[in-house]
C-alpha cells in the first residue's frame, strides 16, 4: 500500500484561546459554544470546608466564642468572621460549588461579599 501523499513530521493546529484570572490564578477560556470540564475551584472549597468545621467547632460548644475558636487557630477574628458566613450559603449554592459548576464569576473574594442570608435570595450567580 502506498500513499499518494506524504504525512508530515510536524502538524500544527491552531486552537483560539484566551487567558483569564481567576480567583488569582490564569486560566484557559475556550471560544463561546466549547465546553470544558469544570472543576471546583480549590480556595472556594477550601473556605467552605473551613467554615463549616468551625461552625461545627463552635456548635459542638468546643469554644464559647468566634474569638477564642480564632485564637486558638491563629487567625483574625474578622477573616474567620468572614469565612464563618459562608455556612449562610443556600445549599445548592454549596452544591454548584463543590461540583465546580459555578461560574467563573464567583470567586471566593465574591462570595465574602454581603449576601441576603435567605436562601430564597440568594442565586449561584452571585
Amino acid at each position: 500500500m502506498t500513499r499518494a501523499t506524504p504525512v508530515p513530521d510536524t502538524v500544527t493546529i491552531h486552537v483560539p484561546f484566551r487567558l483569564v484570572k481567576r480567583g488569582g490564578r490564569k486560566e484557559m477560556q475556550l471560544p463561546g459554544g466549547a465546553s470544558t470540564p469544570r472543576r471546583p475551584d480549590d480556595a472556594l472549597v477550601k473556605a467552605l470546608a473551613r467554615a463549616f468545621r468551625w461552625k461545627r467547632m463552635l456548635d459542638s460548644g468546643e469554644f464559647a466564642s468566634i474569638s477564642e475558636l480564632a485564637a486558638r487557630e491563629g487567625i483574625a477574628f474578622t477573616y474567620m468572621a468572614r469565612i464563618l458566613r459562608l455556612t449562610l450559603l443556600s445549599p445548592d449554592i454549596v452544591e454548584t460549588i463543590l461540583d465546580g459548576k459555578q461560574g467563573p464569576e464567583i470567586t471566593l473574594a465574591r462570595a465574602l461579599e454581603p449576601f441576603p442570608v435567605e436562601w430564597s435570595r440568594q442565586s449561584s450567580d452571585r
